[in-house]
């Protein structure tokens, strides 16, 4: 079977933690509830304690009513009664053990759940670019959720315990040698369970891999649902997923035989353990070695024994599915990030950055095998707009994420008002960037949410003030219901004019030194486009701006153009003065940006590429 497990290969960050590491760890979650758990085993006892007394008084009112004078009603009643409290004593011990193991139990997922979020979100984008969102929530949620379950598992397995301790000790009392044949059941119950761990833990891994597998791509198919359909792909998308599920059932069906193999094997030990016991106990009944009664009692106890025995046993493999879930869960929180700061140098709202920033030989990639930015140097001056243009690969979008310190570069540095960029304060100095992506993401909610996500403690009149600063406001008289308009789920209500208008206002309300802007290269209508211009130069206003320009109206307006190639500037330049040298940016203009002009003349190409010198060479060859 070994084609099953095609494409469940783990995750790089993926790491194996021995059975000793893993419960270490997990009991440094259970210490703060220390002192209901205290109460929890408090309450393991008194039910053990009850579920054992059981058996005990029945085995003696067994040897009591063999004699006439002790058959009465009175003593019968007596009896029933006794039975009766014990049950009651050992419901409410259960209940209150289940209320608060449930308790605790919760608090443990949570305080799990969220170092697992919390690492999530604290790794660079370099780790969501390698590893799908579909997993890593996969990790997140079901991981954390089927770990609690075992935890119950280990609730069980206290009690079961106790319950065949107890009992162990009081059949001692009885007859040695019928306990002895009693407990040499329990090597081969724990052989029988030691040699399924193993195999029960790989079970289990590839179990949560194919998990994860398909969830990813259910995320992924559900968010490009409009280019499947837009390409009449949904039968090839459905057939993906018939594969991934139908090796999700093949894994499910190995680790489903896996697992309950040991409960037939058990069983036939649990036979041969009851054959041993009646003939034994039965000569020493006849010889009168033991009486009928504590014959009874030891009949019983190879259930009461037994099968905690047994669930002892099976627990282990269960176990391995618990400890298979935490190992993924610890693999996620301890996977290394490639941001490192060196330091926390504060970086105060109370005083902005100037917005000077420096690259100094910089290098960077972003894997071992492609170099994106070989040696690059630029210094930005503070309140400088600079655009960034180039063709595709050549770097821009990659100088924008280094300034946002979304990736860690390899070699050189990247100063910040003079100071390495890895000894800031992250958290800090990211709350000084405004960064608006070419695709601007929303979030579910309405529009004055999504503004005021940049600056959540910010008033309904300051959001809206931010959002009138944008093309006077007129932007939201489009909106049916203004600032109240649902976005929907990634901003699907709205165009995308509309959510770059949102994005901007969002910034405008953090109001930052530094603006980072990767415009969209989607077409979007004339009017939208001269109220994103307006809202561009509102932000970029007095502020540091970085642009990744798409537009026009854009590169003209910025203070200074850098040519990339490759990872290299290979000019720089205002519009007038990189045109005037008829080089890259020119072509760069007359292919990309010249057609956006209001007075561009088609058929005028030609004569303008060869009044610049870039017109094609006429061929005088056949």
């Amino acid at each position: 079977m070994g084609f099953v497990l095609d494409g469940l290969d783990t995750e790089a960050y993926d790491r194996s933690y021995s059975d000793r590491e893993l419960l270490s760890r997990l009991l440094s979650y259970f210490r703060p509830h220390a002192s209901q758990m205290i109460l929890v085993v408090s309450m393991i006892t008194l039910n053990s304690v009850a579920g054992t007394g059981g058996p005990i008084l029945i085995s003696k009112a067994i040897d009591l009513v063999r004699e006439a004078e002790h058959a009465t009603t009175g003593f019968l009643l007596l009896l029933s009664a006794g039975i009766l409290l014990l049950g009651a004593w050992e419901w409410l011990a259960n209940y209150i053990r289940q209320f608060f193991s449930a308790r605790v139990i919760g608090d443990v997922v949570l305080a799990l759940r969220a170092d697992a979020f919390r690492a999530t979100m604290g790794h660079d984008l370099s780790f969501f670019d390698e590893y799908a969102s579909g997993k890593i929530v996969s990790r997140v949620t079901s991981d954390t959720q089927d770990f609690s379950e075992v935890i119950s598992l280990v609730m069980n397995l206290l009690s079961q315990v106790l319950l065949v301790t107890l009992l162990c000790a009081w059949l001692l009392s009885i007859n040695v040698w019928l306990t002895l044949v009693l407990l040499a059941m329990t090597p081969v119950a724990v052989g029988i369970a030691l040699s399924f761990r193993r195999v029960a833990r790989r079970v289990t891994q590839n179990a949560r891999r194919v998990t994860a597998k398909i969830n990813a791509q259910i995320q992924e198919s559900i968010s490009g649902i409009m280019i499947a359909k837009s390409f009449r792909q949904e039968r090839a998308t459905y057939e993906a997923f018939d594969v991934n599920n139908k090796q999700a059932y093949q894994v499910g069906l190995r680790r489903g035989l896996t697992l309950n193999t040991i409960f037939p094997a058990m069983s036939i030990a649990s036979g041969a353990g009851v054959a041993a016991l009646i003939y034994a106990g039965g000569l020493s009944a006849r010889d009168g070695i033991v009486s009928p009664g504590d014959w009874y009692l030891f009949m019983q106890a190879v259930g009461f024994f037994w099968w905690p025995l047994m669930s002892i046993s099976s627990f282990w493999s269960q176990f391995q599915d618990g400890l298979s879930a935490a190992e993924r869960v610890f693999a996620l929180i301890d996977a290394e990030p490639r941001i490192v700061q060196t330091g926390a140098d504060p970086v105060s709202v109370d005083r902005p950055l100037l917005g000077k920033i420096e690259f100094c030989h910089l290098s960077f990639s972003y894997d071992e095998e492609t170099v994106i930015l070989p040696d690059f140097s630029l210094l930005v001056q503070p309140k400088e707009t600079l655009a960034l243009v180039g063709h595709t690969g050549a770097g821009k979008s990659s100088v924008a994420r280094l300034i946002t310190r979304f990736y860690e570069f390899q070699g050189g540095e990247l100063l910040v008002d003079g100071r390495d960029i890895r000894s800031l304060d992250l958290g800090q100095y990211r709350r000084q960037i405004g960064l608006v992506p070419q695709e601007p993401f929303l979030f579910s909610g309405n529009v004055r949410e999504n503004i005021r996500y940049g600056l959540p403690d910010a008033t309904d009149d300051e959001v809206r003030q931010a959002a009138r600063r944008i093309s006077a406001g007129d932007w939201l008289h489009d909106l049916p219901a203004g600032m109240e308009t649902n976005v929907g789920e990634r901003g699907a209500n709205l165009s995308t004019g509309q959510r770059q208008l949102v994005a901007l206002a969002r910034v405008l309300l953090k109001d930052p030194p530094i603006f980072v802007l990767d415009e969209a290269t989607a077409s979007i209508d004339p009017f939208t486009e001269t109220q994103i211009q307006e809202g561009l130069d509102t932000v970029m206003r007095d502020r540091t701006a970085i642009v990744i320009a798409h537009r026009l109206s854009t590169v003209k307006h910025a203070d200074r153009i850098i040519v990339m190639d490759h990872g290299w500037i290979i000019e720089e330049g205002t519009h007038s003065e990189l045109m005037a040298a008829g080089g890259h940016y020119a072509e760069l203009y007359h292919t990309y940006f010249r057609h956006q002009s209001l007075d561009y003349r088609p058929w005028a190409h030609d004569e303008d590429l060869q009044a610049s010198g870039l017109g094609a060479t006429t061929s005088t060859g056949g």
